[in-house]
């Protein structure tokens, strides 16, 4: 079965740091290119990151410099390292890969 698993979401205080994982099942996620999107409480899901299968990264504007997406393909996981969260970062983040999305996790950031 194919499908994508993520994990590491929570509350946190502004400025510090989370880092989300996302275990897929299924070989195809190993070529394929993996991406994270956050989706705010009444707003459009929002693109964040993604990775390439040879591990080209590219990140929306307002997460450059914050967020590092890497992956391991040895355990068939990609990871979104979070640092200095901003209130503004509250959301479901969702894994997604081959038009795959997992379920997300919740990410709280405090002020």
């Amino acid at each position: 079965q194919v499908q994508l698993v993520e994990s590491g979401g929570g509350l946190v205080q502004a400025g510090g740091s989370l880092r989300l994982s996302c275990a897929a099942s299924g070989s195809i996620f190993k070529i394929a290119t993996m991406g994270w999107y956050q989706q705010a409480p009444g707003k459009q899901r929002e693109f964040v990151a993604r990775i390439s299968s040879g591990g080209s990264a590219d990140y929306a504007d307002s997460a450059k410099g914050r967020f590092t997406i890497s992956r391991d393909k040895a355990k068939n996981t990609v990871y979104l390292q979070m640092n200095s969260l901003k209130p503004e970062d509250t959301a479901v983040y969702y894994c997604t890969g081959v038009g795959i999305w997992g379920q997300g996790t919740q990410v709280t950031v405090s002020s």
